[in-house]
């Protein structure tokens, strides 16, 4: 089994419990090996794989991941960002005799939540409303709810941390049911995540951060939503859109893709169509690869300042 994950992001202690606990050997790249995911499967003969998506995307752009490059997976799992359908069809291909499960959790659940595998047979796959792979069912020892205004996504239950080393953190990130605020949360309070869900064919489906949210042209509108059209009608599959001041202060979008290069002009008459003018981006920025952070999330931060 792979580890592809520094020991300070918690999939880290699934990866090493997991297999150690399943008899299986855990085998630690170097360096060299993390930037070729193919060559490290194959050179060590790899069956069970773990790992941020934009792993996939960064072998497909530099064009080692072609179809069965990856004979030797049987399982494959993707955690700690969104995986679009695009990512997952490509690892598919490559990975022929692997499935292919998309998992999510906050480390404040300690480590994963929900999980989807996806159907053997591609013409199965689901068709979500913003081209990613549903996040699937929450695990049945937990509770959960849906925010009905927000849409925010809240869990407790034997996985949920009981509150951060500063109480003062605390604030804001839980929901307490009737009157149990204290200094540190009750057994029954809600952990608020912070994501934006919806349920589409049963399935919970992520949709961004509730604090993705801004106003432009005076109308609110959250950065996922306009991202999901970029997939879906602009026919990019990476892309990042963020919110900057403009040359008057106010908000501008940019959207930072990775994959085709086309024209800005272009990619604005594709959108026109089908989304609202205060969605279409200002500024479209081709990048070879999308930057990422120490744990291999795409890094909004860094696209902010392009």
């Amino acid at each position: 089994m792979s580890q592809t994950f520094g020991l300070t992001f918690d999939p880290s202690v699934f990866d090493m419990f997991t297999a150690w606990g399943g008899g299986a050997t855990l085998v630690v790249p170097s360096r060299g090996e993390l930037v070729d995911p193919v060559g490290f499967v194959n050179d060590h003969a790899l069956t069970h794989w773990f790992s941020v998506p934009s792993i996939i995307s960064m072998a497909r752009d530099t064009g080692s991941l072609d179809p069965g490059s990856l004979p030797t997976l049987r399982r494959s799992l993707f955690a700690g960002d969104r995986l679009t359908v695009e990512q997952a069809r490509v690892w598919s291909a490559a990975a022929p005799g692997s499935m292919v499960e998309n998992l999510y959790g906050p480390t404040e659940i300690v480590i994963t939540m929900t999980a989807y595998r996806l159907p053997a047979d591609h013409s199965a796959w689901p068709k979500t409303s913003n081209g990613t792979v549903p996040i699937g069912r929450v695990y049945p020892h937990l509770d959960h709810r849906i925010d009905p205004r927000t849409g925010e996504l809240q869990v407790r239950g034997p996985q949920r941390f009981d509150g951060y080393l500063d109480p003062a953190d605390n604030e804001g990130h839980f929901h307490e049911p009737g009157s149990n605020a204290g200094p540190a949360p009750s057994a029954q309070a809600w952990y608020r995540t912070g994501d934006r869900v919806v349920v589409e064919d049963g399935e919970l489906v992520h949709l961004d951060r509730l604090d993705q949210q801004v106003k432009i042209m005076g109308r609110r509108l959250e950065l996922g939503d306009v991202e999901s059209a970029i997939r879906r009608w602009g026919g990019l599959d990476d892309a990042v859109v963020v919110a900057a001041p403009g040359p008057r202060g106010e908000p501008m979008l940019t959207a930072v893709h990775s994959g085709e290069r086309a024209a800005p002009a272009e990619l604005r008459d594709r959108l026109y169509p089908h989304v609202p003018r205060h969605m279409i981006p200002t500024r479209f920025v081709h990048l070879d690869a999308l930057p990422l952070t120490a744990n291999g999330k795409v890094d909004r931060k860094a696209c902010g300042g392009l």
